[in-house]
């Protein structure tokens, strides 16, 4: 489990730079290394950082915590 949450937490970092750049400098880091926003593993990228962003809620608001 603490895979997990470590896993989702660095997508959820990354996905957080992301909107930084797009929101700042109106570039897409994703898109611009995976070949556009409509790239195929662009998508599997972006579904991936909503899917660990969901995750990491679940993980506030219950409290669980990876184990040491």
């Amino acid at each position: 489990m603490k895979f997990l949450n470590v896993l989702t937490l660095v997508l959820v970092i990354v996905g957080g730079i992301n909107w930084g750049l797009v929101g700042a400098a109106q570039f897409d880091l994703v898109a611009a290394l995976f070949g556009g926003q409509d790239a195929p593993l662009a998508r599997v990228v972006y579904v991936l950082v909503g899917l660990s962003a969901l995750w990491q809620l679940v993980v506030l608001l219950t409290g669980k915590r990876a184990h040491r």
